[in-house]
């Protein structure tokens, strides 16, 4: 099978072109496109999009680049107008004027958009543009006129395509060619059924045929639209995006949708611009304009070049904007309205399962021609032995429709259209469950991905430990000493003088990243990142003043924490003159760029080497107790150069602390959960290797055998070398996130590993695209991160990066059993009814009856046997392997097992059941029809319980717990019982005594027995020995 699906393989990450259109003309036996490929990537209007999309990107591109005459003579026509900056003399709409405004939303729109910076001076300036909008840069808009403002200058939303209804999915179930096929079948069937049998009788066949297809219509319709309100949800959990604004004097986060004119918006690293805008203040800003322009130089943002444009990204610094045109109104919504054309790639099991769909479609096509012509023939021949060959009446026409019909049944039957869907319907499920979880999938594939991945590679910081940061220990003065954070009078429980406490309380307060703001009921709330919050927090516990801090010092530049500099970094001027630079940040760098320290009574003394060897023991006690150390200077200078750079030598050391991280509850076990699964864990950290070795300890993934090594000794290995150390590596110190990307791809290309790696800086980003899965952070990640990313981790909580691996597993385990259920189902009515045609003449299963059997096995079956959740026995095999064949041996021999004995059970029905049960009368041949019938709908009830696993002996295990799959059961044999017994004149069936629906039940009980015997026939299972020197769980006893 695994050759023939060859041209059925796409990557699961970033597939080319070349290999999307390849599947696709490998496609030939389609019955419902519409249906088939409503979740696979329209080509053609993707590449409309991507050439509508560089249309916009050259238009902004020329804007922002090109100084053209016209556009000069324009802005300078602006400038004579605006009369040396008289804004009032701009034609202003009545609704504009009533509402306050200065402005009108185009003319405010075009400022930022083409980078009109005359016209922005013409207007005064930011404080002028902010005038207009009736907004303070100091305390932001007055949250009572939002309405007002999206009511003049629009909303924060971009053009979305509306929602599809319920009827547009019956409609397109209705597209199925062969439904289309027996309807018109139905309709010759009634009309000639009444002209000979006359009314009602007449229209009984053809009427059951309708209702069957009217039933299959509805429920894949109820399935269908049931997964699009699934994938709704997920779409709008993903656009919950939140950024902080100023309004009304207090800094709160709200929606990027929820932003309106006139809002001012805090932008740090890692931020998406969410609007257009104008800069107020800031320090060190650089955007990425790559997402709107194409071009990858990096743009500075100041007073000189004050406009920001939505969609593009924070690279470094911090600051804050006005914002001036939201929505459709910004270059980014037009270019969202692009993005949302040609929809998703497809996943590799769909794109499999269509290959699998395509080739048993071209068996089911031949068995269905095959057996119209058989049937045909037979009846020709018998015409031509009773020399009625030239006498036809209409009941020989209705005859010929019957056997027409039977063959589009099969073909029906045949072609497993369900199969691919069946991965969408798993995936849909999955991810709406993982979502509860606080697991966001952003990507299809990755849910499919993930139960593949042999290697995590995980930060600390939030996903290993809490973030819940307080500072225990301190190095001050020459002593250590923990601190009592019960206890706020004497929390450092040692004397320091005024001098050195004064130094401690300006490094912490003036050089943080964090903010102070009151909520809506005065209670002191602090904004930051964890690390930052601790030490704000202690300093305030110290009892210093921020506000008095901040006001104290002009604050001139800033550079702040990256992952590459791994340090933070600030200047200020001092009120008596002169100039203090502040540090912190890696103890061990902060310390190499001081020469001097506090003493006792708080002078900066002449740092002498052996106090630099006593403090880096301090520094490895710290980290040696699972404590992140930071290291806090500052210098003073005279003078400073031009460009105010922040020097990065000659500090003097005020202080180390200790700041404690606790590891999150249930992360031991979950890290020997995946160590049972085959998955190895790697811990990659900026972290001290100390820290990083005491916190991989205590969560167990650093063994008595495991290698902890820092990044720039990995950064000098050869290739060789690192092909030698990379599978003992477990844990990373001091890491760059270069060196994470390097790690990832070289476990990826050298040892054909299926890398998950999670990430939540701007710098992560190449990591995230490189990993076969990107599992971003939802509370600590940049948007950046969670941009690139395939599975955001909302609870940054690395049990759940092992629940999203479950679930992963269970759709790929959940996926094949459906498959092994269905194609059973496929060979069995293919079989039966092409012999029976071939030796009797007639076929045992008619076409209502197959119409109800392609429904138990297509939709309902994909509902019960695609959406059961994961077992814990999941984690305890190892994962499946690239390559590795999707239908396995064991799965043929299920499958086959299962073919023979229900077909040798119904052959024998069929040829010699009316002589094994003593039938006779007129209804004979009606009765042993519906006991075949019904026979082998049991057979497949009982067939859908063996297949809940395919390789256990105990089947009902959690069976209990699937909801879906016991309400598909029970509706199955309901409607089964309603069939047979009340609905005979439609379905071409007669009731049943009680002796044959028992008789019925145990043929279809029997295949569970069946299903034992064949599960202890051994099949060769691969027993690869994993690179770290992992073995595959072995088969044995306990499969049971």
């Amino acid at each position: 099978m695994e050759n023939l699906l060859k041209d059925f393989e796409v990557p699961h990450k970033n597939p080319s072109e070349e290999a999307l259109q390849r599947w696709r003309k490998a496609v030939s036996i389609v019955k419902n496109p519409r249906r088939r490929f409503r979740m696979v990537a329209d080509l053609v209007k993707r590449s409309e999009a991507e050439k509508k999309k560089r249309s916009i990107q050259e238009k902004i591109r020329v804007a922002l680049y090109v100084n053209k005459a016209a556009l000069q003579f324009i802005d300078a026509a602006i400038a004579v107008a605006a009369a040396g900056g008289l804004p009032a003399e701009h034609k202003l709409s009545d609704d504009v004027r009533q509402a306050g405004f200065g402005i009108e939303p185009d003319k405010l729109a075009s400022v930022a958009r083409d980078h009109d910076i005359k016209a922005l001076r013409a207007n005064g300036g930011v404080e002028g543009i902010a005038r207009q909008l009736s907004v303070s840069l100091k305390n932001g808009i007055h949250e009572s006129s939002i309405p007002t403002r999206q009511k003049i200058y629009g909303c924060n939303r971009y053009t979305e395509k509306p929602p599809r209804s319920f009827w547009m999915f019956v409609w397109e179930a209705l597209q199925d060619i062969t439904l289309i096929i027996l309807m018109v079948c139905a309709v010759v069937s009634i009309g000639v059924g009444i002209a000979t049998e006359g009314w009602p009788k007449g229209m009984y066949d053809g009427l059951g045929i309708i209702l069957s297809i009217f039933l299959v219509v509805i429920v894949t319709a109820i399935s269908d639209y049931r997964q699009s309100l699934q994938f709704r949800d997920l779409d709008q959990e993903k656009k919950k995006i939140s950024i902080q604004v100023l309004r009304d004097g207090r800094t709160k986060e709200v929606s990027i949708y929820d932003l309106v004119i006139g809002d001012i918006v805090q932008l740090s690293t890692g931020d998406i611009v969410p609007t257009d805008g104008i800069y107020i203040s800031g320090y060190s800003l650089v955007l990425d304009e790559s997402s709107l322009s194409g071009e990858s130089e990096t743009v500075n943002i100041d007073d000189q070049k004050p406009f920001l444009l939505s969609g593009t990204k924070v690279q470094d610094g911090s600051g804050r904007m006005l914002v001036t045109a939201v929505g459709m109104k910004t270059e980014w919504g037009k270019l969202m309205e692009t993005l949302n054309e040609g929809g998703v790639d497809e996943t590799p099991l769909q794109v499999k399962l269509n290959g699998v769909a395509t080739i048993i479609g071209k068996i089911g096509l031949g068995f269905a021609v095959l057996t119209f012509l058989v049937l045909t023939v037979r009846f020709l021949v018998e015409k031509a032995v009773h020399h009625e060959f030239t006498h036809w009446s209409s009941h020989d026409a209705f005859t010929l429709l019957d056997y027409f019909a039977i063959a589009v049944t099969i073909i029906v039957v045949a072609v497993p259209e369900g199969l691919p869907l069946a991965v969408t319907l798993s995936l849909a499920f999955a991810m709406k469950k993982l979502m509860h979880d606080r697991a966001l999938v952003r990507h299809l594939s990755a849910c499919e991905t993930m139960g593949s991945a042999s290697c995590i590679c995980t930060d600390k910081t939030g996903t290993l430990t809490t973030s819940h940061m307080v500072v225990d220990k301190i190095w001050i003065c020459g002593k250590a000493k923990a601190i009592n954070n019960n206890n706020s009078e004497g929390i450092l429980g040692l004397e320091i003088s005024e001098c050195a406490l004064s130094f401690l309380l300006q490094v912490i307060f003036q050089n943080t990243g964090c903010e102070i703001s009151k909520d809506e009921d005065g209670q002191m709330k602090i904004l930051g990142t964890p690390t930052e919050k601790a030490l704000l927090e202690f300093g305030l516990l110290l009892g210093g003043d921020f506000d008095a801090q901040r006001k104290e010092f002009q604050i001139l530049k800033v550079e702040p924490f990256s992952s590459v500099r791994k340090k933070m970094s600030l200047l200020v001027a001092l009120p008596e003159g002169g100039f203090r630079a502040f540090c912190k940040g890696a103890s061990e760098i902060v310390l190499k760029m001081c020469d001097k320290v506090v003493d006792d009574s708080g002078k900066p003394v002449h740092l002498s080497e052996e106090q630099t060897r006593n403090i880096s023991d301090v520094i490895n006690g710290f980290a040696s107790e699972a404590l992140r150390t930071l290291c806090l200077a500052f210098k003073d200078q005279d003078d400073i150069s031009e460009e105010n750079s922040i020097p990065d030598f000659g500090y003097t050391l005020v202080a180390i602390v200790g700041i404690k991280d606790p590891v999150r509850p249930g992360v031991r076990n979950a890290v020997q959960t995946c160590l049972e699964a085959g998955i190895t864990v790697r811990m990659v950290t900026g972290d001290n290797i100390n820290t990083a070795k005491a916190i991989a300890k205590e969560c167990g993934i650093l063994t008595e055998d495991g290698l902890a090594i820092e990044a720039p000794d990995f950064r000098g290995k050869t290739s060789e070398e690192m092909r030698e150390i990379i599978p003992k590596i477990q844990v990373m110190a001091r890491s760059l996130p270069l060196d994470k990307h390097t790690l990832v791809t070289n476990l990826r290309n050298m040892f054909g590993e299926v890398v998950a790696v999670t990430g939540d800086g701007t710098n992560d980003a190449p990591a995230l695209h490189e990993a076969d899965i990107g599992l971003a952070m939802g509370k600590s990640g940049t948007e950046v991160a969670r941009e690139n990313a395939d599975v955001i981790i909302m609870d940054d909580d690395f049990t759940t990066i092992v629940n999203v691996a479950k679930w992963g597993r269970a759709v790929y385990k959940n996926i094949q059993k459906f498959v092994q259920f269905q194609l059973t189902v496929n060979v069995v009515a293919l079989v039966i009814n092409f012999v029976s045609a071939c030796i009797s003449g007639s076929a045992p299963l008619t076409a209502v009856q197959l119409l109800w059997v392609n429904m138990i096995m297509d939709t309902l079956g994909a509902l019960a046997l695609a959406t059961e959740p994961p077992v814990d026995e999941l984690m305890k095999r190892p994962p499946v392997g690239r390559g590795e064949s999707f239908i396995t041996r064991a799965m043929w021999r299920n499958i086959f097992g299962q073919s023979i004995y229900q077909l040798a059970v119904l052959a024998v029905l069929n040829f010699d059941g009316q002589l094994l049960l003593g039938l006779n009368g007129s209804d004979a041949t009606k009765v042993v029809n519906t006991l075949i019938f019904n026979s082998f709908v049991f057979c497949q009830v009982f067939n859908e319980i063996n297949s809940r696993d395919i390789e256990k002996i105990n089947v009902f295990r959690g069976m209990f717990d699937s909801w879906i799959f016991l309400v598909v059961i029970v509706s199955t044999v309901t409607f089964q019982i309603i069939i047979v017994e009340f609905l005979g004149t439609f379905a071409s069936t007669v009731p049943l005594s009680w002796q044959l629906w028992l008789l019925s039940v145990l043929i279809g009980a029997v295949s569970m027995p069946v299903a034992v015997v064949l599960k202890c026939i051994p099949v060769q299972r691969a027993t690869a020995k994993h690179h770290d020197g992992y073995y595959a769980l072995p088969a044995g006893p306990e499969l049971a």
